[in-house]
């Protein structure tokens, strides 16, 4: 889901310089609360896509750390604590 995410960010950056069709913005958010929280942020940085957005500002970074921490949880339940 993050590589995916990070795509669809590339893409919209590149048809935002083209003036082409954009991904809807909800899309993109909705892409990265579903585990591309990582993948969006890079995407973000990289491509410096969406970095002025304080919706974007706030809303990756806290998907991205909730997507950590739920990963870590998970990692520790099943391998850890037996």
């Amino acid at each position: 889901m993050t590589l995916i995410t990070f795509v669809l960010y590339g893409a919209d950056k590149a048809k935002a310089k083209k003036g082409k069709w954009r991904i809807p913005e909800k899309t993109l958010l909705l892409f990265a609360a579903f585990f591309g929280g990582l993948g969006a942020f890079l995407g973000m940085k990289i491509f410096r896509h969406k970095t002025k957005h304080t919706s974007f500002k706030v809303l990756v970074p806290v998907f991205m750390i909730i997507q950590f921490i739920l990963i870590a949880a998970a990692a520790y339940f099943l391998f850890i604590r037996k």
